[in-house]
């Protein structure tokens, strides 16, 4: 069990954006980075994605549609790393899970394997290596980019985008960098977690 207290973020420091303002900042910071490493964390076990087709198929319980379209950008992805690459712009991904895995987590841990393969960093973190250190609250969804910016990404409680809190204060982008840093150095490759964990289930239910 990991006991790294999870540093500080408070609101009062950071800039509140909306959805789009959020979406757009972090395009154009992401796109801007060479030779830098940056990060995502992501806790919550159920989320609303929209105009994503192959949720919309585990939402009417069309596994193999959702299967289906995942494969389909399965090029996409390797374009997308090979550009990230030639930037030098290292994107990990860190997923936390809860199991039993929900039918959302099932369904995205398919994307994440997809993407593994297609040469980008993913690892899986059990909620039960991080429960010490939650003891006063759910680790944030985060994404943080090269040192430089940390985004608190916000949702509702039914799971639906709400925009962004940013901060750029060094000290509490580096502590953070540095906790998501070990978070990920103890987490486990994702194909290894599929294999293990994911890969006999059956579909899941409509979700």
């Amino acid at each position: 069990m990991l006991d790294l207290r999870i540093p500080a973020l408070p609101d009062e420091l950071g800039d509140r954006l909306t959805r789009q303002d959020y979406k757009r900042d972090f395009r154009e910071r992401r796109t801007a980075i060479r030779d830098g490493e940056s990060w995502k964390l992501e806790r919550l076990q159920h989320f609303e994605e929209t105009n994503d087709d192959s949720r919309d198929a585990l939402r009417t319980g069309d596994w193999p549609e959702a299967l289906r379209l995942f494969e389909a950008e399965r090029d996409a992805l390797r374009r997308k790393a090979r550009e990230e690459e030639s930037r030098g712009a290292v994107f990990h991904r860190i997923r936390v899970v809860e199991e039993p895995l929900t039918p959302y987590v099932q369904w995205e841990l398919h994307w994440l394997r997809l993407s593994a393969e297609c040469g980008h960093s993913v690892r899986v973190l059990p909620a039960s290596a991080i429960a010490s250190a939650e003891a006063d609250g759910s680790l944030p969804e985060l994404n943080l980019l090269d040192g430089r910016t940390l985004f608190r990404v916000l949702y509702t409680d039914t799971g639906q985008p709400d925009g962004a809190i940013r901060f750029t204060d060094p000290r509490t982008v580096r502590r953070w960098t540095d906790y998501l840093r070990y978070v990920y150095e103890a987490a486990e490759d994702v194909q290894a977690y599929f294999d293990r964990a994911v890969a006999h289930l059956p579909p899941p239910p409509p979700a």
